[in-house]
């Protein structure tokens, strides 16, 4: 098969020149208590994530074509280092450290106003030219590339218990001079926002970078009383993480990116309306049930699963045959699911885990989307009923899934506006989410170009990557017959 995704070649010994120019803590001004204390504790819905791999989104931005090394340095960086202290001060668990009760009981963000207050900013400078390449779509980038682009963050479960020392967010700055552009590189412990609170710092930050004020209506909430528990479901989830080995559900750190490449693939909205209509004629065609749902993000979903199982089939880096269930795990909102209103500003996590499993030799069947679409469907209408009905499994449910090979995880969400965040410069050229590496995950996020669309991030092994590739391209033609 022959695809036109794979613009560019993928080189193995591919590494950027970076140079560090500055290592520095970022505070927030003036540092603010947590409501009335100094003190704020995790809710049984971000307990699960205290045991998951970091998320690290990376953003390019383009800079001024008369943009230089001394605007970078004297412009840039003050703007940036100003505006993420004044986001701080609304965000305050960003820099906070995490700490737990005498008797185990209790995990909570703890802001001492200590040198630990803070959050780690680098910044860097890269004089490679291959800033057009990074930011590009259906070109396969060497998955190492990235992740000089973003710090790293140290596990929070350790083998003494709770790292009370490890910052939860951290931030690298570097500047293309050749290509006049800049990328953001965030890591940031999933314990501390879901993508919604998250989306709502970014938007914050870029504010104070651009207008000098935070927006209206995303100053942050950080009420725990919001968040019922009548399940008794925290001690449950944190028992369930006291007892869990560290880097039980967190693969090692030193494999990701490893002989991975990295692509964009796109599904704009006139593909998933093809995508639905197909999906509805074969199933009428077949004489099957229709799925119960057919969202665009179930549509996305149904396709990718389908698509990669396939793929990893045909490609020589698959070194076994799996059979038996195969579970594609992706992240369901709770504001609109919990059956009692929660502020869209709450801070915090707010999501539930959606687990679809379907048979392997069903997926790799011709009816393999229909399978996909009717497994993930069923699900989010098992969620809609009763998002916390299953929440009592959700650590175990999930260590299966994360960094497995044979296993689908979704990261990110398509209904959050990333692309829109402008920090002055324009709203992001590209964004990257590194985490998939680690997790062996897939990043769905809106579309910047095409609005109702949906970006697909993927980090595969060059050969399974290829495969898609081709399994993705004919799949858009065969909707259009």
């Amino acid at each position: 098969c022959s695809s036109d995704l794979t613009l560019m070649a993928y080189s193995a010994s591919s590494k950027l020149s970076l140079k560090v120019k500055e290592k520095c803590h970022i505070s927030p001004t003036p540092p603010l208590p947590l409501g009335d204390s100094h003190s704020l504790p995790l809710t049984f819905l971000d307990i699960p994530w205290l045991l998951f791999p970091p998320s690290q989104p990376l953003f390019f931005f383009q800079l001024p074509s008369t943009s230089s090394p001394s605007f970078f340095a004297s412009t840039v960086v003050p703007k940036i280092k100003a505006s993420l202290s004044s986001a701080l001060e609304y965000f305050a668990p960003f820099a906070a450290r995490l700490a737990a009760s005498e008797d185990s009981n209790k995990i909570k963000f703890v802001l001492d106003e200590t040198a630990s207050f803070s959050v780690p900013l680098t910044t860097a400078e890269c004089d490679d030219g291959q800033f057009e390449y990074l930011c590009g779509d259906y070109c396969q980038k060497n998955a190492n590339d990235l992740h000089q682009l973003v710090p790293n963050l140290q596990s929070l479960r350790t083998s003494c218990g709770l790292d009370h020392l490890s910052p939860l967010l951290a931030i690298q700055i570097t500047y293309f001079p050749k290509g006049h552009g800049i990328s953001i590189g965030v890591a940031h412990h999933r314990v501390v926002s879901d993508e919604r609170t998250f989306n709502n710092f970014m938007h914050s930050w870029a504010s104070f970078c651009k207008h000098g004020k935070l927006p209206p209506g995303l100053q942050p909430t950080f009420d725990r009383a919001l968040i019922l528990d009548p399940n008794g479901l925290e001690p449950i989830l944190l028992n369930q993480f006291w007892e869990s080995e560290p880097g039980s559900i967190i693969p090692t750190p030193a494999t990701m990116g490893l002989g991975l490449v990295r692509s964009t693939f796109v599904m704009g909205p006139t593909h998933i309306a093809k995508a639905k209509q197909w999906i509805l004629a074969q199933c009428e065609k077949k004489n099957r049930t229709y799925p119960v749902l057919l969202s665009p993000y179930v549509v996305t979903c149904a396709f990718v699963w389908a698509c990669l199982v396939k793929a990893q089939l045909e490609s020589p880096a698959q070194t076994r045959i799996h059979k038996g269930p195969t579970y594609f795990g992706f992240i369901a909102g709770g504001i609109t699911r919990l059956g009692y209103r929660v502020p869209v500003n709450y801070f915090g996590n707010c999501v539930g885990f959606g687990r679809a499993i379907a048979k392997r030799e069903e997926l790799l069947s011709e009816d393999g989307i229909l399978v996909a679409a009717d497994a993930i469907g069923q699900t989010i209408k098992k969620l809609d009923r009763d998002v916390l009905g299953e929440a009592g499994n959700w650590i175990s449910d999930w260590e299966p899934i994360v960094g497995s090979d044979l296993h689908v995880n979704i990261v990110g969400s398509p209904k959050v506006d990333l692309y829109e965040v402008d920090f002055g410069w324009g709203k992001p050229k590209k964004i990257e989410e590194n985490s998939i590496d680690v997790m062996r995950g897939i990043s769905l996020t809106e579309s910047r170009e095409m609005k109702g669309g949906i970006e697909i991030g993927m980090a595969l092994p060059k050969s399974t990557m290829d495969a898609f590739s081709c399994r993705f391209t004919q799949g858009l033609l065969d909707f259009s017959l």
